[in-house]
This record gives structure tokens, C-alpha cells and sequence, in this order.
């Protein structure tokens, strides 16, 4: 049976842009997603890091002077906060996706796993700082 074109009703999206602020779950998914932003912050500093520490000693007393300024130590604790709460998440959903065990216990191994993980580099580069 074929349509004609002038009978057919092009789609009409019933959402507005800001769908996401009628509910709860759809904030905390958007902030979720939001965690990123702070996150390129934090990755910008590391590359531009890494960047003067292959250029000398003057670039790096530059960087070091930058990453002190209070704005700097701001954004880089609000990038720390995103990535926990991303990470808090993402391990919530994980077992959700595979339920390979009990979430409780996928969820605590894997904060277990983080941590382990996130002292190893501190042991590994803390006599560094």
C-alpha cells in the first residue's frame, strides 16, 4: 500500500530542550555527562605538564607557578570531584550491564581495585612531589 507524500505527517520531536531538568535521574545523567568538561581541564594541564618538561627548566618553574595559582587548584579538585563521580556511576551501572557477580560485591571490588590501583601510583611517584 503506498502512501501518497502530502498524506504522510513528517515526525515531530515532542521533547523540548529541556527535557532533562523534568526529572531527577535525567539531571544526574547530564551532570554525568557533564564530568567531562572538568576532566579536559585537568588532561590540558597534564599535556602542557609534559610539554615544558621537555622544553627545560624555565618552562617547568612556569608550569609550576601556574598550577599554583588558586583558580588552577580549584578546577583541578573539581575535576578530582567529576572523576569520583563518574567513576561512582559507572560502577553502579557496571553490574547492571554484567552481572557477573553480586553487585555489591562487583561494586565494592572494583572502589578495591581503585584504590589499590590509585596508592600503587602514589608509592610508585609520591617521592617525586
Amino acid at each position: 500500500m503506498n502512501i501518497p507524500d502530502s498524506a504522510r505527517k513528517p515526525y515531530q520531536s515532542e521533547l523540548s530542550r529541556w527535557w532533562w531538568l523534568k526529572h531527577r535521574d535525567y539531571r544526574l545523567y547530564m551532570l554525568r555527562e557533564a564530568t567531562v568538561l572538568p576532566l579536559l581541564f585537568f588532561i590540558g594541564c597534564l599535556l602542557y605538564g609534559l610539554y615544558c618538561l621537555t622544553q627545560g627548566s624555565a618552562y617547568w618553574q612556569s608550569f609550576q607557578l601556574f598550577m599554583q595559582q588558586g583558580w588552577v587548584i580549584a578546577l583541578n579538585l573539581l575535576a578530582f570531584a567529576a572523576s569520583l563521580f563518574h567513576a561512582k556511576t559507572f560502577f553502579a551501572l557496571f553490574p547492571r550491564v554484567m552481572p557477573l557477580a553480586p553487585a555489591a560485591l562487583m561494586i565494592s571490588g572494583q572502589w578495591l581495585a581503585t584504590l589499590l590501583i590509585a596508592t600503587g601510583v602514589f608509592l610508585l611517584f609520591g617521592g617525586w612531589l
